[in-house]
């Protein structure tokens, strides 16, 4: 929960399986915690994606729930927008930062920004990983990769001089609260009855394979 740029509570989850009812007693505690209560709140902000579909269909049906309960406006942050606010406090001059979350096999939702700036140089997409990826950026700059979705490049891409790889960094509501913050002051809220996750690709199911 921010105020004026201030965060007052902020709870994080990682857990690989997340669960509506989980999210929504998470929500009222971190209230709690601070005091207020629901109807104190200004508007209500959730990360729209990218990010796998379960998560994602579940943090929007549950904000855009709470959103219409409370009469509120919704908030939307990409997410590795949000992640990348978490990095460039460390990382000035000449550097390039490329958040990244999983996909599966050997492919990454991503983006490039700067860190200096925050502009964004390359915009999100679903990239598979190769040899030659990012070959134009890594020739001319250092380059921070970091995200769930990293991990699995390290080989493909740690060889290179430039390249730069930070463990351990997720999604998280202290910098995409702040960015949401700063949306609202623009007055940019979401047309609560149309909006939809930023899912980046179509979904695919699967079904297990019978004994």
């Amino acid at each position: 929960m921010h105020q004026d740029g201030v965060l007052l509570a902020v709870t994080d989850l990682l857990h690989d399986k997340s669960s509506a009812a989980m999210l929504t007693t998470v929500i009222d505690d971190t209230l709690k915690i601070t005091g207020h209560t629901f109807q104190d709140l200004d508007a209500v902000a959730v990360a729209k994606g990218p990010g796998s579909f379960t998560g994602l269909r579940i943090a929007v049906s549950t904000a855009k729930g709470l959103c219409f309960a409370i009469d509120k406006p919704l908030l939307a942050v990409n997410t590795l927008e949000a992640m990348t606010q978490q990095m460039r406090p460390f990382f000035k001059e000449n550097t390039l930062l490329c958040p990244m979350l999983d996909a599966r096999r050997m492919e990454v939702y991503c983006a490039v920004f700067e860190a200096k700036t925050g502009q964004i140089v390359q915009a999100t997409e679903a990239k598979i990983i190769e040899e030659d990826a990012f070959q134009d950026l890594l020739a001319k700059q250092k380059m921070v990769f970091f995200g769930d979705g990293a991990d699995k490049c390290k080989a493909t891409l740690g060889q290179h001089a430039n390249a730069i790889f930070i463990d351990n960094i997720y999604p998280s509501a202290k910098t995409i609260g702040l960015l949401a913050e700063k949306r609202c002051q623009e007055g940019l809220f979401e047309d609560l009855a149309t909006f939809e996750p930023y899912y980046l690709k179509e979904f695919v199911g699967t079904k297990k394979k019978e004994d």
